[in-house]
């Protein structure tokens, strides 16, 4: 890598603002970029599906389209966290809406002071009923005054949701991750755009999206054994997380939905965050696959599929 072609600066230790909740009180660095850089949250699990804590930058490798490349940021589940939490509040959610708004507030609480969080609702229309910030105590209220009604524009939520968090990143050169977690319980009715457009987005965004999807209520096999086909809204979520380097749960009860959030909150409090620039400086608006290794036995590594590269920028001449 050239020299001044990245640069990584730490610059202090402290606290997002902003947020009145009684979070621990754990302090975490402040990162910035000057230059946008390949940015990748890695979840490393051995053999028995258990994460992976204390590796080092030295045990992973990073392949682009089999290059490898020179890592230039590491960290271990210290870099601050951007989450959204998309929740389904379409009328056939009333009977689980009080459990749903529950098990989302337990999974807020487990965010760190330097995180930041916004709730938004997916009915016919979507809202952001709260904006992305450190605020924790008011995207608790957010959560429980959310109310039932309409159909579901789940894609408008997805799309609209990752442009907005990709704004933000471009507007502050920190460097954070990103997340959404997405709750539905049946396929989209009510959105203007469609699958294609929500995947296009997720591959240049980087944002991992967890996907959970309740199947309470659906039609059940005449063998009790044999698995239910998978639905084109289930295959929609299970691309969409494996594409992002997430997960997706399908709870067979509104009951599991604590334990999938318990679950995905310990992915995002154990990842190891890698960036790198890239080797290949052509700006072609390619797609390039991404691959991380370690050099632990058995172990196995989740992260994005890939990126899109920059294109270049057009400039117009003024007359």
């Amino acid at each position: 890598m050239k020299k001044g072609c990245f640069v990584l600066a730490y610059l202090a230790w402290g606290f997002a603002v902003g947020g009145q909740s009684l979070r621990a009180s754990d302090a975490s660095p402040v990162f910035r970029a000057a230059i946008d850089l390949v940015a990748l949250n890695v979840v490393v699990t051995d053999g028995q599906q258990k994460l992976v804590h204390g590796l080092v930058s030295n045990n992973f490798t990073v392949l682009e389209d089999g290059v490898p490349q020179d890592v230039s940021f590491f960290a271990a589940a210290e870099v601050p966290l951007d989450l959204s939490i998309l929740l389904d509040a379409s009328a056939s959610m009333t009977d689980k809406m009080r459990t749903a708004q529950e098990a989302a507030v337990g999974f807020a609480m487990r965010l760190h002071s330097s995180d930041r969080i916004a709730v938004v609702t997916i009915r016919d229309t979507v809202k952001t009923v709260h904006a992305l910030d450190a605020d924790l105590d008011g995207a608790v209220s957010a959560i429980r005054q959310t109310t039932p009604g309409g159909g579901t524009a789940l894609y408008n939520a997805l799309y609209m949701s990752m442009r907005e968090m990709s704004t933000q990143r471009r507007g502050n050169g920190e460097v954070r991750r990103q997340a959404i977690a997405v709750l539905t319980d049946g396929d989209d009715t009510s959105s203007l755009v469609n699958f294609d457009d929500v995947m296009d987005v997720a591959k240049r965004s980087g944002i991992a999206i967890y996907t959970i999807t309740l199947k309470s209520g659906a039609s059940k096999s005449i063998d009790p054994g044999a698995k239910r086909p998978m639905s084109d809204s289930d295959f929609a979520m299970k691309a969409l997380a494996l594409e992002t380097g997430a997960r997706s749960f399908f709870p067979a009860d509104i009951s599991e939905l604590a334990g999938v959030y318990t679950t995905i909150a310990q992915e995002l409090s154990n990842q190891y965050s890698i960036g790198y620039a890239s080797k290949n400086g052509r700006q072609d608006g390619a797609y390039r696959r991404v691959r991380v290794q370690v050099d632990q036995a058995g172990a196995r590594t989740r992260t994005r599929s890939g990126y899109v590269a920059a294109r270049p920028v057009r400039r117009v001449a003024l007359q």
